[in-house]
């Protein structure tokens, strides 16, 4: 009787072999398991991945709306990666709501991605453009803790409705106006050849570390009633004072005729710089009827260039009122120069001139100082230095000046006699009554100017001879 297969020795053998082929696949399998779900790095040197460094809805929204961007967070590692947390800085407060690898949070803790894998974040904003108190650029991050190495990614969209200028060269003739804010970020360039004009009303604001950058004209004219504004985007009430939040308005070597009137410049590094003669005939710049302050370096900087300033009221800068170096001209009439600086430490004297600037720039000086009030805190609050063998010519009449230099004893100016401001502590710099500035001006009733000149700060008529500085006496 012939033995079944199953009995056979073959037969026996073939089916041991595959049993121990049969454990010892679920035996690699297990042992894989183990090994995946237990080979987590814990390298604090590990890094994520982002496949975009900031989320930016660049969207204008002109009604309440919401709008929706995914990133992706990749993990490079052959290992998986433990993400100890990940969570909206704004939490509650943000304009912004998060929906991580599919569940609705705003923070979420140890969160695991395989080696070599990655996860979707959705980034939602939710906007009210009409909202006066929000931002007008709105901004958050997403934080990733990951053994230790802590990472962000920016969220950043636009909030109230205004007009939005990112890093923008104007290359044609373009007039700005009151309708909508303008909101810089970066920078805007004002191309050679070109003129900007701003009408009455409008604002400009600066976002960040933002400037204006002019290579051609700029033709800032606002009112008395309706001032042009150069200022920071940030409204709430700590940063409406706050120096240094934007870099300032730059003239460079190729701009020529700008003007900037009846305007407000607050809260840069240096409100305005001025490089340069100009290539033509016409002044560089005219600054009148315009307040500049709280600046952190200085109000205006001038380097070999041309500058006429009439009616203009400075004060609260770091270090300089009016800086002016390397030569140049300059012709200042009816200005006020308040050197306070309660909250910003000053060693230098308000106003400065000198033939020469750091860098060595050297050159003719011009300088006309008519009906002027320089005033301030330190003993020096003017200096006009000569230091190079360039001419330096000088014409300082009918100002009052704090001063402990006795040349300026002449042609009408009244030295270390105190103007009499109305409250410095609150930054009223009107006169009060009985103020030695009243009816000590030059006549300028002549002056090539008098159209500028005519009407004080306030927009009071003058009359000649008017009042030192550029309030008139009531």
């Amino acid at each position: 009787m012939q033995p079944q297969l199953w009995q056979t020795k073959e037969f026996c053998v073939v089916l041991f072999m595959r049993l121990i082929v049969s454990l010892m696949v679920l035996l690699s399998i297990g042992l894989m398991a183990c090994r995946k779900a237990n080979d987590i790095t814990t390298d604090k040197n590990v890094k994520l991945f982002f496949s975009t460094d900031t989320v930016f809805f660049d969207t204008v929204f002109t009604s309440v709306g919401s709008a929706n961007k995914r990133i992706k967070i990749y993990n490079k590692e052959q290992k998986a990666v433990k993400v100890s947390h990940i969570k909206l800085s704004g939490e509650s407060g943000s304009f912004f709501s998060l929906i991580i690898n599919g569940t609705p949070a705003n923070q979420i803790s140890d969160l695991q991605i395989d080696g070599n894998d990655s996860i979707s974040i959705y980034v939602k904003v939710n906007i009210n453009p009409d909202d006066q108190y929000q931002p007008f650029i709105v901004q958050d991050s997403i934080l990733f803790n990951t053994n230790g190495n802590k990472q962000s990614v920016p969220l950043v969209a636009y909030g109230q409705n205004a007009i939005f200028i990112d890093n923008q060269v104007i290359s044609t003739s373009s007039t700005w106006n009151s309708t909508l804010p303008y909101i810089i970020s970066r920078s805007v360039m004002v191309a050679a050849g070109v003129t900007l004009n701003i009408k009455p009303g409008t604002r400009v604001l600066f976002h960040g570390n933002a400037a204006m950058n002019i290579m051609g004209s700029l033709k800032a004219e606002g009112t008395k009633d309706r001032p042009v504004i150069f200022a920071s985007d940030r409204l709430e009430p700590y940063y409406s004072e706050e120096p240094g939040q934007w870099k300032g308005i730059r003239f460079f070597s190729s701009s020529n005729s700008s003007s900037i009137g009846n305007t407000l410049i607050k809260n840069a590094i240096v409100g305005i710089t001025v490089d340069s003669l100009s290539l033509n005939s016409s002044v560089k710049l005219t600054l009148s009827n315009s307040i500049v302050k709280n600046m952190q370096a200085a109000g205006l900087a001038g380097f070999g260039t041309e500058i006429n300033a009439f009616n203009n009221l400075f004060y609260n800068c770091g270090q300089y009122l009016f800086y002016a170096v390397g030569g140049g001209r300059y012709n200042l009439k009816q200005n006020t120069f308040a050197g306070y600086n309660y909250h910003l430490p000053r060693s230098t004297p308000a106003v400065y001139f000198s033939d020469i600037s750091v860098g060595y720039l050297a050159g003719d000086l011009s300088v006309e100082l008519v009906n002027n009030i320089i005033w301030g805190s330190l003993a020096e609050e003017i200096l006009i230095d000569k230091k190079t063998g360039f001419n330096v010519e000088t014409n300082v009449r009918n100002n009052i000046l704090k001063t402990l230099l006795q040349h300026f004893d002449d042609q009408l100016n009244q030295l270390n006699i105190n103007p009499l401001f109305t409250n410095t502590n609150v930054w009223n710099f009107e006169l009060q009554e009985g103020s030695p500035a009243f009816n000590k001006g030059a006549d300028l009733s002549m002056d090539p100017h008098v159209n500028l000149l005519s009407r004080d700060l306030n927009n009071v008529p003058r009359i000649f001879p008017a009042t030192l500085g550029c309030y008139e006496k009531k």
